[in-house]
């Protein structure tokens, strides 16, 4: 098996040496540091696998910041101690338990392939071939039901995207120490949607439960 795997691509090991010369030249005390210490992160963020998603450029972050765990479309699935394998649920657990992160955020973006791929297989009735895909994405399935009919599908898309944020928050404080937390006081959770093109951020208010712009 190992024989079958490939060089390193020439860009990465450039990449590589220039950010060791470089970034890690300058602040080598403080790699030290946080390799000596561990982390300690501020918060932890539910991000898409998106490559246009950048959390740490986003909020200005350093490295040992935050603990983000991405997948896509950012969801989260329902609580379910089963024996299948959980890497968002795991992950959860172990930041909010063994980091004791005080926040979460569940981060959105604009233009989600995976919340259109949801969309299209629920209301296009398309197939495709994903074998993973598909079942991860039928997170999505309540957020349907609160997807207006009378507007555009483009705009029926931009609606899901910000319904999922609320689905996955819902299956979030179904975890039980989640919702302990949140009611000590512990920790705060929220959602943001990141328009993309725009650089604007939303967020959910948790008062009138509609996103508003930062």
């Amino acid at each position: 098996m190992i024989k079958k795997l490939s060089p390193l691509p020439n860009f990465l090991v450039n990449r590589y040496k220039k950010w060791k010369e470089t970034t890690y030249s300058a602040n080598a005390i403080w790699f030290e540091k946080i390799a000596k210490e561990g982390q300690n992160p501020s918060a932890m963020i539910i991000s898409c696998c998106d490559s246009r998603v950048h959390v740490t450029s986003i909020f200005g972050a350093e490295e040992g910041d935050f603990f983000i765990h991405r997948n896509v479309a950012n969801l989260v699935p329902p609580f379910s101690p089963n024996g299948d394998y959980h890497g968002t649920s795991a992950a959860i657990e172990f930041a909010t338990k063994e980091l004791n992160v005080p926040h979460l955020i569940i981060l959105g973006h604009t233009g989600c392939g995976g919340v259109k791929n949801g969309y299209d297989l629920h209301f296009n009735n398309s197939h495709n071939d994903y074998v993973f895909i598909n079942k991860w994405l039928s997170i999505l399935t309540p957020a349907f039901n609160n997807i207006s009919k009378n507007v555009s599908q483009h705009n029926q898309i931009h609606l899901l995207e910000e319904e999922s944020i609320k689905i996955s928050l819902k299956n979030l404080f179904d975890f039980p120490n989640i919702k302990e937390l949140v009611e000590n006081k512990s920790l705060s959770v929220h959602g943001l949607i990141h328009d993309i093109g725009s650089g604007k951020l939303k967020y959910l208010n948790p008062i009138t439960e509609q996103f508003e712009i930062i």
